[in-house]
C-alpha cells in the first residue's frame, strides 16, 4: 500500500483558496486540476463542492500518492488520476489519455514557477482542446508585477527556485496574461492570497 504524501503547505493554503474559488465553481460541473502534487487538495476540493466530478493530474511519478489520497478518501466525485505531460516545441501542448472528455474548469496551484518558460508555454496552448466554451482557468502561486518582486520572501524563493533549476522561477503576472490572452482567455480576476501568493481566474471567450 502506497504511503499517502502531504504537504503542509497544502493544509494551510487550501482554505483560502476555497474561500475564493467558491463563487466560481458555484455553476462548474467537471473540473481538471494540474499538477495535483500529493493529492490533498483534490480531496478536500471534491468534498467542499460535491456536485464536481474532479479529475486530478500531474507527472506519472506522482499518480500513486495521489491514488493513496483518493483510496483513502473514498470520494464518488473524485476521479482516478491521469498523467498529464506538457509536450515542447515543434507543437506544444498537453499529453493526455486519448478518451478525456472536455472540462468546464481547471484550476492549477503552485505549478508554473516549478516549470521551465517553455512548459508553461505549452501548457497554455494546450488547454483549449480540453475545454468547453466558456470554461473557467483559475492559477494560485506566486507572481512578478512590471518585473518586480511583491515582498522579499518572494524575491529569497525566486533564487531558492533558480538555484535548484535554472528554468524555474516566479513569472510574471503580465507575460502569463499575454499567454492566455493568445489562447482566447478573457481575464476575470487577480485575487491576492496569503504568503504573497495570488489566485488569477480567466474565462474562456
Amino acid at each position: 500500500m502506497t504511503e499517502k504524501p502531504y504537504s503542509l503547505a497544502c493544509e494551510r493554503n487550501r482554505d483560502p483558496i476555497a474561500a475564493a474559488l467558491d463563487p466560481f465553481m458555484a455553476d462548474r460541473r467537471r473540473v481538471l486540476e494540474i499538477g495535483s502534487g500529493t493529492g490533498q487538495h483534490a480531496v478536500y476540493f471534491a468534498q467542499r463542492w460535491p456536485w464536481l466530478q474532479w479529475q486530478p493530474s500531474d507527472h506519472p511519478d506522482h499518480l500513486a500518492g495521489i491514488r493513496a489520497w483518493r483510496d483513502d478518501a473514498g470520494l464518488a466525485n473524485l476521479q482516478p488520476p491521469f498523467a498529464l505531460q506538457a509536450e515542447l516545441p515543434p507543437a506544444p501542448g498537453l499529453v493526455v489519455p486519448a478518451a478525456t472528455a472536455r472540462f468546464d474548469a481547471v484550476f492549477s496551484a503552485n505549478t508554473l514557477h516549478i516549470m521551465g518558460w517553455q512548459h508553461v508555454q505549452a501548457l497554455f496552448a494546450g488547454l483549449p482542446a480540453l475545454l468547453e466554451g466558456g470554461a473557467l482557468l483559475a492559477v494560485y502561486g506566486p507572481f512578478n508585477y512590471g518585473g518586480e518582486y511583491t515582498s522579499d520572501s518572494n524575491a529569497q524563493f525566486d533564487g531558492w527556485l533558480k538555484a535548484r533549476d535554472p528554468r524555474s522561477g516566479i513569472r510574471d503576472a503580465e507575460a502569463v496574461q499575454a499567454l492566455a490572452v493568445a489562447q482566447g482567455f478573457i481575464a476575470v480576476d487577480d485575487l491576492p492570497m496569503p504568503s504573497n501568493n495570488r489566485l488569477l481566474v480567466w474565462r474562456l471567450g
